[in-house]
């Protein structure tokens, strides 16, 4: 099933796969790999007991979402412990390391959905034209509810930092 529409690329209508995630329902499930510390898995139980703030990006290797993987890791810095945060992309774990890496980005841990895209169908991100992730930007309370969402229209725009960071900071 798609939503065609759903989102712009440069002004170009797209089609999003899955359901779209709306505020109150429960964040579905997910199994994305992270190369931090060695390869390892990351799912929806590894974020209960905390708010989580999920960023979801199209690639690490564009300026935007670079932009918007600083713009997070230096506005939530402040929160530390408290939270979890996490950046999505179809990037190679590896990749997204060496980003993370070179980039000081030390607040956000990192998620790849490069193995079965079951976050992007699950979470109505996948761009079925592109096989890329949309951008949007998620906030859960420390049951894994979701309290904040917002899928970007047009994907080569930036999203809402302070509606996120806001929606966060009143779970934290």
């Amino acid at each position: 099933m798609g939503r065609h529409g759903a989102v712009t690329f440069q002004g170009n209508p797209l089609t999003l796969v899955g359901e779209e995630v709306k505020v109150g329902s429960p964040a579905p499930d997910f199994d994305l790999v992270s190369f931090e510390g060695g390869m390892h898995h990351v799912r929806k139980a590894d974020l209960l007991g905390k708010p989580t703030i999920i960023s979801v990006v199209p690639s690490l290797d564009t300026p935007v979402c670079q932009v918007q993987t600083k713009t997070f890791n230096s506005r939530l810095g402040g929160m530390g412990d408290t939270i979890n945060a996490l950046t999505v992309s179809l990037d190679l774990p590896f990749a997204m390391n060496r980003f993370c890496g070179a980039e000081s980005i030390t607040n956000l841990k990192t998620g790849s959905d490069y193995m079965d895209r079951s976050f992007g169908t699950a979470w109505g991100l996948l761009i079925d034209e592109l096989k890329i992730l949309a951008r949007a930007v998620f906030v859960l309370d420390s049951e894994g509810v979701v309290r904040h969402a917002q899928v970007v229209k047009e994907v080569a725009e930036e999203p809402d930092y302070d509606a996120a960071v806001t929606a966060l900071e009143k779970l934290a």
